[in-house]
């Protein structure tokens, strides 16, 4: 099957496939091949006639090679979208829809069988972030001798995503969970999962850093120049005002006075790491909760419990982290003393050290920052469960994200039972299997009494010699 993951800041497709003898079920899924078309998310090409399907284009091209001719029109295509077009389905449903239709049309151009494209509600972009986790590291069945899938007795994986415009956190819990918008059953192979899930609109990525910066305008005013504690010092970008609060997540920060969309704000790094904490603390909300236990934002959260894998611009903050500063970041202390680190260097210093990654360089010191306060004061990670999140970008050969996870959803390849007896093999296959595994033990056997047999009759005449 082919997938598209329309994501808020870009958009990227999955082919996966399954061996066709075997019934769903058997969870034999694997990762063929993907493509990451370059630009923006379909969101981002609003009031741009054909643009969105354009986007797809090179990627639509891509699958026309990677699968087989007599296979295309068998193969079916789904396009999922996440909090970016949640975005855009708020501040204008019409446009959205026409997003939509657009790429439905551009896919529906290619021989494949279209299965539609649908906006995921948050719950569901954590739900199947956390199915994907759990499914590639096999902790739900697992394949074992003589053809038997097999329950491993794992236990279960938490799941951290962190995107353009939404994160997410999911995991299981044995807690209640009071807001019941958070609570999310499923049965999978015959075991029933409690899970919580919340998903947090506008604490993605981009408009995170938007956040901050109009955050940054208000609180210093829109004279034409603000200090930015997060951008390196050496740092200086010009832009429009308007693109800070054209946002759902920034709309309400928009100045009520002498706002002039049009004029040019320059932005100058100060790279201060007090300043930049301070700063992004105040983009959530810690003070009150409705709840007997909170996250931020009134957001009931039970306390994190087991393992976790972190993916998506988790897995990148956390390399980068590693590899610019050489500190492990397996402790909330050695991640604040990398963030600290990082949010010291000037613009020049991060250039010699991470030459690849200089588009995004002014960006990392607010994204680490982000990442520190969400993980510990938000959610709760601290010296004892924090080395238990494991960032990870693949599992085996697979992509971490929710989007193998909606798949196998779609595709009825996530049974609510469990999946019994399966031959794995053809039965010709099979038949000739059992034959060896009964041949070889009685050919071992004839030798062993024809040796026997041999030094007996070899005892025998040297006895009588």
């Amino acid at each position: 099957s082919l997938f598209l993951d329309a994501g808020s800041s870009h958009t990227a497709m999955y082919i996966y496939k399954w061996p066709a003898d075997k019934q769903n079920g058997t969870g034999v899924v694997t990762q063929h091949s993907e493509c990451h078309p370059k630009g923006g998310g379909i969101s981002s090409y609003v009031g741009q006639q054909g643009a969105a399907g354009r986007s797809l284009q090179v990627c639509l091209d891509q699958a026309m090679q990677d699968i087989p001719r007599a296979r295309h029109h068998l193969t079916p295509v789904y396009l999922g979208a996440t909090a970016g077009m949640r975005l855009l389905n708020i501040s204008s449903p019409v446009q959205s829809a026409q997003v939509l239709q657009e790429v439905g049309h551009k896919i529906q151009s290619y021989p494949f069988n279209y299965q539609g494209a649908a906006i995921l509600s948050g719950q569901e972009e954590g739900a199947y972030g956390w199915v994907t986790v759990n499914y590639l590291l096999e902790n739900f069945i697992k394949y074992g001798f003589v053809g038997r899938w097999l329950s491993p007795g794992r236990q279960t994986v938490g799941a951290l995503d962190f995107g353009g415009a939404s994160t997410q956190i999911t995991f299981v819990t044995k807690d209640e969970v009071e807001d019941e918008s958070d609570r999310m059953k499923l049965r999978l192979y015959g075991h029933d999962y409690s899970l919580y899930t919340h998903s947090f609109l506008c604490y993605g990525r981009d408009q995170v850093l938007k956040r901050l910066l109009a955050h940054l305008v208000t609180t210093q005013g829109h004279t034409g120049t603000v200090a930015h504690p997060c951008f390196p010092a050496g740092y200086i970008v010009t832009m429009k005002l308007g693109t800070l609060f054209d946002s759902p997540c920034t709309v309400a920060q928009t100045p009520s006075y002498s706002y002039n969309p049009q004029a040019a704000l320059s932005v100058k790094g100060t790279g201060k790491y007090d300043h930049c904490l301070g700063n992004i603390t105040e983009i959530f909300s810690f003070h009150s909760c409705p709840f007997s236990q909170c996250s931020f934002d009134k957001v009931f959260q039970p306390n994190v419990s087991g393992s976790f894998m972190a993916f998506s611009a988790f897995f990148y903050i956390h390399q980068f982290l590693q590899t610019t500063t050489g500190i492990p970041v397996t402790t909330p202390a050695q991640l604040e003393e990398a963030a600290h680190s990082i949010c010291n260097m000037s613009i020049n210093e991060m250039l010699v050290l991470a030459p690849d990654q200089e588009p995004r360089l002014q960006d990392f010191c607010a994204a680490s920052v982000f990442t520190k306060v969400l993980f510990t004061r938000g959610y709760g990670f601290d010296e004892i469960s924090f080395p238990h999140i494991s960032f990870q970008k693949k599992a085996g050969d697979a992509s971490v994200g929710w989007a193998l996870g909606y798949m196998l959803s779609l595709s009825s390849l996530l049974p609510g039972e469990s999946v019994g007896l399966r031959k794995a093999l053809k039965p010709g296959a099979w038949a000739a299997l059992l034959f060896l595994l009964v041949l070889l033990p009685a050919t071992a056997l004839m030798y062993v009494s024809l040796q026997a047999c041999r030094r007996k009759k070899k005892g025998s005449s040297d006895t009588a010699s």
